[in-house]
């Protein structure tokens, strides 16, 4: 059985023997990437409720199974646009001598893939879009917490792709260190910020350039004017689609006092009216393992030890106690505090903390004490605020008057930035990110070194050019 460096070995090869990657080739593994998430469409969806325990269906077609397809038709519709050469004007006179410069955006080689299990068929091939576009090869580590999934993967990909080209390995936190330290020509992982560190470390060896695609604790502002339940519905569904466990999701929303009743009113009605009931409810997504429902359920009890006030949206009274299904309801956390640590780490789950601010400079100045988030969302209709969190927050993205949905737009780069990322990928941006853009410059007939005064012996020549040079 080949290795991950047999594997690596053997994709490099076949990468270094058919330079130039075509467009015609690009295109074709796009469509045989977008036809094997397509013909399997139903084993995936079987797979991921299968792996969380739920998982609605409807959802999952929506979140994975088409949201996979849609960045690869993108890319395949402007793959040729974004591989174009870039003319790049050069510097007087030697453009009027007959000097050009371009730039020419080749592939880099072999892309490793470190994929999560929060939307383990999405995050896998949103990325390969960029990947494949830019006429790269790629191995791909799955999650060990969505097993189905991974060894479905493996099961059909022979069906589609050649080793050489698309590859996938599982297997635990062993496998995933030896993966991050394979020589890629890029890699990009996608997971919690403590994971990232040691994937950077495993990478640096290597020069291996990287892209992190992290989480934080992406805040919510309802701020002047805001429509309160248009808003608190939004950040609902947001908060409540595959229970929370989404980079993005909101993890804390900020409020005046004059808000609050009506912000946390207006979550438990929205919350209410698309999840009447919650344990048999088709459309509510499971949290994924024993592990990380402990997690949520200590972050609660930390919570109301240290005087937070909890509200359980519960319409239909069920027994959570008594099912071993890994529900969670609607957690609403008010009256909550710095030393909690809810309002420490990343919830990645279906509480909501609700923490009140006074003034539009003291909502920034709570964002801004914590980590830079992946994710920002204000709500309001005064422009002058609006400007003020724009301008005085930093953030991977923003979206306003909802959430998450900038992850949805195909021509916006997707990315974090400091503990919740570093470097962007999704449409033009993700092509950019796994190609190299090489700088090529075409000298002029005439000679240039002896009109610019770099032929020894240096004299007049020389001179004239370096006064031209530093002249503002």
């Amino acid at each position: 059985m080949a290795t991950m460096r047999d594997i690596l070995a053997e994709q490099r090869g076949a990468f270094m023997a058919e330079l130039p990657v075509s467009i015609a080739v690009r295109k074709d593994r796009l469509k045989r990437a977008a036809a094997m998430i397509s013909d399997n469409a139903a084993r995936f969806c079987d797979a991921l409720s299968e792996d969380f325990g739920h998982r609605s269906r409807e959802q999952s077609m929506l979140t994975d199974i088409a949201s996979s397809i849609a960045p690869i038709n993108h890319a395949i519709k402007s793959v040729e646009k974004w591989a174009r050469a870039e003319k790049r004007p050069v510097q007087f006179p030697l453009g009027l001598l007959g000097a050009r410069a371009w730039i020419e955006y080749q592939p880099k080689g072999v892309v490793g893939v470190i994929a999560p299990w929060n939307f383990p068929v999405n995050l896998v091939m949103a990325p390969l879009a960029g990947v494949l576009a830019a006429g790269n090869r790629a191995m791909v580590k799955t999650s060990e917490y969505t097993p189905r999934v991974a060894d479905l993967f493996e099961e059909i990909v022979g069906k589609y792709f050649a080793l050489d080209e698309l590859a996938f390995v599982s297997g635990g936190p062993d496998v995933g260190k030896a993966f991050a330290e394979l020589p890629f020509d890029h890699l990009i992982f996608t997971g919690a910020t403590a994971v990232g560190k040691h994937i950077l470390h495993a990478a640096a060896d290597n020069l291996t350039p990287v892209t992190l695609e992290l989480g934080g604790k992406s805040p919510v502002i309802i701020g002047k004017g805001a429509n309160v339940a248009q808003a608190t519905e939004r950040v609902a569904i947001g908060k409540m689609m595959n229970a929370g466990q989404i980079c993005l999701a909101p993890d804390y929303v900020l409020v005046t006092a004059d808000q609050e009743a009506g912000v946390v009113s207006g979550l438990k009605a929205a919350a209410t009216a698309m999840y009447p009931s919650v344990l048999a409810n088709p459309d509510y997504t499971a949290i994924i393992n024993d592990r990380h429902f402990a997690r949520l359920n200590g972050l609660l009890d930390d919570a109301r030890a240290k005087g937070a006030r909890i509200e359980v949206v519960n319409p239909a009274n069920e027994d959570f106690g008594a099912s071993n299904a890994r529900k969670m309801p609607l957690h609403i956390v008010t009256d909550v505090t710095d030393d909690m640590a809810v309002m420490q780490e990343e919830i990645f789950g279906p509480i909501l903390p609700v923490r009140r601010y006074t003034s539009i400079g003291d909502a920034i100045d709570q964002v801004n004490d914590r980590d830079r988030p992946l994710g920002l969302y204000y709500f309001g209709t005064d422009d002058a605020e609006r400007r003020q969190v724009l301008d005085r927050t930093i953030a991977g993205g923003v979206t306003l008057d909802d959430v998450i949905f900038h992850i949805s737009m195909e021509d916006l780069p997707f990315g974090g930035i400091g503990p919740s990322g570093m470097g962007a990928y999704h449409g033009l941006d993700g092509f950019r990110t796994f190609s190299h853009a090489k700088s090529v410059y075409k000298q002029a007939k005439l000679d240039v070194a002896k009109l610019a005064g770099l032929k020894p012996p240096y004299g007049k020549a020389t001179m004239a050019s370096v006064k031209r040079q530093m002249k503002g």
